[in-house]
């Protein structure tokens, strides 16, 4: 075997050690972020009756504008998962354009939580109300920080595929590592819609 094959054969060994330890990485960085999720739910359940004589869910939640939200966050993450059929195929314009989608409904659902926690606030129900509010803005307001991280990551992969349209291995694997946070989002969005939301409601 020519030194140049096990040049190649060495560095091929090296890469793949590497994609091994990022996304070995990634799964540890989301463990830790169930632990988080799972601690705000339990605290969000523990106050779940202190409302202090205030406003209640049931007041004061929008059941509709809330189903518009997982509408719009449910169906990202279809096209993310388009985006992610179209990377394996190597066709950069329709993961570009899929992502664009996915980046618009992401933006979407953000301003429509924007808009409710404006509305929840004007209506004397702000985090300092009572220990409901207060764990319902940490519990709503934690997702949507991930969120918004996730759009902004979805940004810089999208201007790295632009820059390099033949998609290499590491490119696959930056875009399945978001694909997994952001399916990752879409599950905590349909616990908080389930438990904070119809729990609170109904």
């Amino acid at each position: 075997m020519s030194q140049t094959t096990l040049s190649a054969q060495h560095a091929h060994d090296h890469e793949h050690e590497h994609q091994s330890h990022s996304v070995f990485g990634f799964w540890a960085y989301l463990m830790t972020d169930c632990v988080l999720f799972a601690s705000l739910f339990a605290a969000f359940a523990m106050f779940a009756m202190q409302t202090a004589g205030g406003p209640t869910g049931k007041d004061l939640f929008n059941l509709t504008d809330v189903a518009y939200e997982t509408g719009l966050l449910l169906t990202s993450s279809l096209t993310f998962g388009l985006a992610m059929i179209s990377a394996t195929r190597k066709q950069s314009g329709a993961v570009l354009a899929w992502l664009f989608v996915t980046f618009a409904l992401g933006a979407g659902f953000l301003w429509l939580e924007v808009h409710e926690f404006a509305h929840l606030v004007a209506e004397g129900a702000g985090p300092q109300r009572s220990a409901f509010w207060s764990s319902f803005f940490t519990l709503v307001g934690t997702h949507g920080l991930h969120v918004t991280i996730g759009l902004v990551w979805l940004v810089v992969l999208a201007v790295q595929i632009a820059g390099n349209p033949q998609m290499n291995e590491r490119e696959l694997r930056r875009l399945a590592c978001l694909s997994l946070f952001w399916h990752f989002l879409d599950i905590v969005w349909i616990c908080v819609f389930s438990f904070v939301y119809l729990g609170s409601v109904v």
